[in-house]
């Protein structure tokens, strides 16, 4: 009985020393200037963080310390220690920027220059930009889970480049058969899923080439395009995310305001999920529960559980937002 109490006791104490984890979601709000901040594990807004007028982008370094944005009105890049939620720096970019990607470690952002037909390549230990690659019509940057490479897609070459960080150049291009909006890059690096101008639905890339591009078409409620304040009219689908173990693929419909899920390995739609007005950006929980969606037609965030696929929760945030990111947090940390 001595040993049995003993072995409790010292789990309880492992337990007791074990931070906990929570998790956080930060929404960029582009015309009220703000991020906000939600508490994913109590499925509510706890508050928000002032960064600058026409903030945009958003991406977190993998150990969830350090939060990036970019600020349209001012073309800098704030990053925001999240164990304060204050703005640590600001860095200068070379033009206006739009969705930014940082690598896992932290070291090195990239951020398309909308206005310079070129990709910054900011060193965050040194606080500047230490490399601009050219590339027409940048519009989104991402990264797959590498500390190597970060991708920039050209909206005025139809293609999607993947930036080699140990050469500072271009290590490979792929060509799509559209103008490519948001984008997702498995782990492995080897497929690409890309919503593309007027296309309702995504190209499914062999990276390699050694398959011929798909173009996966999903069904739609309401057929006739909407116009939309913050989009093209021809933007059909935004925001896609993989699941983090990469068996589903969830896509915004602006056509129908939902979520269409597809399954990959049965390349078919398994569930549709309504959302807020004009779903924007996707990110996913990092254990996978929640997914989450920026509405900036209403002014909210759909939160979806990944399981029954049922959305748990909309929350209201600041005004037109866009760009979303989630990482985990030690307890205590931020608001």
């Amino acid at each position: 009985m001595v040993a049995v109490c003993g072995l409790f006791t010292t789990a309880l104490a492992l337990a007791a020393a074990t931070p906990k984890q929570s998790m956080m979601l930060y929404v960029t709000n582009s015309e009220s200037g703000d991020i906000t901040v939600i508490d994913l594990d109590a499925l509510k807004v706890v508050g928000d963080i002032k960064v600058g007028a026409a903030v945009h982008g958003a991406a977190v370094q993998a150990d969830g310390r350090r939060l990036f944005t970019t600020i349209e009105s001012n073309n800098t890049l704030r990053v925001i220690n999240t164990a304060t939620n204050e703005i640590e720096s600001t860095i200068k970019l070379t033009g206006r920027p739009n969705q930014c990607a940082v690598t896992p470690d932290g070291k090195y952002v990239a951020v398309p220059i909308r206005d310079g037909n070129s990709v910054d390549i900011v060193d965050v230990a040194q606080s500047k930009v230490v490399k601009t690659l050219p590339v027409k019509m940048p519009h989104n940057c991402f990264n797959a889970g590498s500390d190597r490479y970060l991708y920039v897609s050209s909206m005025g070459s139809d293609a999607i480049n993947r930036i080699d960080l140990t050469t500072m150049e271009y290590a490979g291009k792929t060509a799509l058969p559209g103008v490519p909006r948001p984008y997702v890059v498995t782990r492995d690096g080897g497929t690409m899923y890309v919503a593309l101008s007027g296309l309702h639905g995504f190209a499914i890339v062999d990276v390699a080439g050694k398959a011929p591009v798909r173009e996966f078409r999903m069904p739609a409620e309401n057929k006739t395009p909407r116009a939309h304040p913050f989009e093209p009219i021809d933007t059909l689908t935004h925001g896609l995310a993989l699941t983090p173990d990469g068996t589903e693929l969830w896509v915004t419909s602006l056509l129908d305001d939902c979520m269409y899920v597809y399954h990959v390995a049965e390349n078919k739609i398994v569930a549709r999920v309504p959302t807020g007005e004009a779903p924007n950006w996707v990110t996913f929980s990092p254990d996978g529960k929640y997914c989450c969606v920026s509405n900036p037609g209403s002014n909210d965030c759909s939160i979806i559980d990944v399981k029954t696929r049922k959305e748990v929760a909309r929350l209201k945030v600041g005004n037109v937002p866009k760009r979303l990111v989630a990482s985990s947090l030690l307890a205590g940390q931020g608001f």
